[in-house]
């Protein structure tokens, strides 16, 4: 890439400017001046056999054009969807391009020390603690271009702090709404103390006309001994909006557990990185994932789980459905480092192409440092089976909905495990738009 290319839409002038207008502590202060300062001379992401070296990454504006002012009646028809009526919402945080258009949080929560608000907030009233994992060690700001670009221009986002001993049995949920060319660098950091329990629930969606600009997500999950995080997502940006997205989990506790339910439904270009580090013995992680492509989209979804703990058990199951000439590249990686003795690593990824000009590929791996484990895979990519169109046709069903029955019947595997209810639902409500 030539400098010309990678001039950014921003200068150190409007990261300090920025800052100071939000009032921000030090510490964030000047991580966005040095990621800003590092991001011109970092490489891009390389995703295994996708070249994003021509994705836009930055053309896009920073002014959210927003006010929020906290009224629910406020929001959008489609997010009120999402969320059901007023009344009956107990914990929800909603944004539009990077700013809080409405905010609950149900008062035994708050009662009990749980802390679930916007980053911008959470960085003032609980500075320490989100200074003590932000970008420190699951995901770091400097590990490449797009990652340092995230630290830099962060604009949206929440913090969720789950104390010791706290179940929080109410799902948590947050919708994130970008609008025009406004480019979000959303930042989710969920800290679940010791043998704590939470689902968290984020619906990512693109209001408006699609304008070409980008959405630059990273989520952190830190969960401690005994601990128990969902983590439910559902990705539906628009068609001219590159996407980069990664989200980690560092499960250092004795026992912790991470379930990660991910719908990445976007119409356009999307790289994401999924990865899970299982460094406390008997430490455990579920990771499910489903996407349909569409279009001329080109997708790239890499799950990694890195087994460090003796004992640890990592599950990755992903399905994706490529239509007209999409394409898409299902990686996954189980990797069981030297010590991590009775570690358990599985995978399965399945591809599924409807039209001719529709491309996938699924690249299960396995790296195995330590003799006294097991760990398997299995992998498949073919197209749309003629018998089974045969036979609905013949019952009297048209092309499109036996296409669309078939659709249904491949994602079912994954959908109907998913571990959150809402998440469920809302993939079958997406997955019944895209196939249309």
């Amino acid at each position: 890439m030539t400098a010309e290319t990678t001039k950014f839409p921003v200068d150190l002038d409007h990261v300090r400017s920025f800052s100071k207008d939000r009032n921000e502590p030090e510490w964030l202060a000047n991580l966005r001046v040095s990621s800003l300062e590092k991001a011109e001379s970092l490489e891009l992401p390389k995703p295994d056999k996708t070249n994003i070296t021509k994705w836009n990454f930055t053309s896009f504006d920073l002014n959210a054009n927003v006010t929020g002012d906290g009224n629910f009646e406020s929001l959008s028809d489609v997010v009120k969807g999402l969320v059901g009526e007023e009344e009956k919402i107990q914990t929800l945080i909603a944004q539009k391009n990077g700013v809080t258009t409405f905010e609950k949080l149900h008062e035994e929560l708050s009662s009990k020390g749980v802390i679930f608000t916007d980053i911008e907030t959470a960085v003032k009233e609980h500075s320490e603690l989100v200074e003590k994992y932000f970008m420190k060690e699951a995901v770091l700001s400097d590990e490449n271009r797009l990652t340092a670009m995230h630290a830099a221009l962060v604009n949206g986002g929440t913090f969720l702090y789950v104390p010791k001993n706290v179940e929080v049995e109410v799902p948590l949920q947050a919708v994130y709404v970008q609008e025009g060319s406004f480019g979000l660098f959303n930042h989710v950091l969920i800290v679940a103390e010791e043998n704590s329990s939470v689902t968290y629930i984020e619906n990512y969606l693109t209001e408006g006309e699609s304008t070409e600009t980008v959405s630059n997500i990273v989520a952190e999950v830190y969960a401690a001994d005994g601990a128990r995080v969902n983590y439910g997502a559902v990705d539906n940006f628009a068609d001219k909006v590159t996407t980069y997205v990664n989200r980690r989990a560092q499960v250092d506790g004795r026992d912790a557990q991470v379930y990660w339910s991910l719908g990445q439904m976007n119409d356009g270009d999307t790289v994401s990185e999924n990865t899970t580090y299982l460094v406390g013995e008997g430490s455990y992680a579920d990771t499910k994932t489903v996407s349909i492509g569409r279009g001329t989209q080109k997708q790239n979804f890499t799950t990694n789980i890195i087994h460090w703990g003796k004992n640890s058990d990592g599950q990755i199951l992903k399905h994706g459905v490529m239509r007209e000439q999409a394409s898409s590249i299902f990686n996954g990686i189980s990797k069981i480092e030297h010590g991590a003795t009775k570690a358990n690593g599985e995978q399965t990824e399945r591809v599924l192409m409807l039209s001719e000009k529709a491309r996938g590929d699924a690249n299960p791996i396995l790296l195995i440092d330590e003799d006294d484990v097991t760990a398997g895979h299995a992998a498949s990519v073919g197209k749309i089976d003629p018998l089974q169109m045969f036979y609905l046709m013949s019952r009297g069903i048209s092309r499109n909905e036996a296409e669309r029955l078939v659709i249904h019947g491949f994602l079912a595997p994954v959908v109907n495990e998913l571990p959150i209810e809402s998440v469920k639902e809302r993939l079958i409500e997406v997955i019944e738009r895209k196939v249309y």
